[in-house]
């Protein structure tokens, strides 16, 4: 049995402003909080879980930052 996710698992908590992306699976051995952004490990330190809290702050940052490296906006569903 396949522990990977085929895509990214996004969800958002409007409450609690959290962003949170599943990117596997795999068994969560540990986590390392970094600034905003808590990343989850597996035992051999693989990334499997981000959350972004104050994601509404950290989106609008990152907007400004591609703006400026005029890089294109990620906006709406991928074609």
């Amino acid at each position: 049995m396949r522990n990977k996710l085929k895509k990214p698992k996004i969800s958002y908590d409007m409450e609690a402003d959290v962003l949170r992306v599943e990117i596997s699976k795999k068994p969560i051995d540990y986590a390392r909080e970094m600034g905003n952004i808590i990343v989850h490990f597996t035992q051999k330190g693989l990334p499997v879980y981000l959350e972004i809290l104050e994601a509404k702050k950290f989106l609008t940052k990152t907007g400004q930052i591609l703006e400026k490296a005029k890089m294109p906006k990620f906006v709406g569903k991928p074609a």
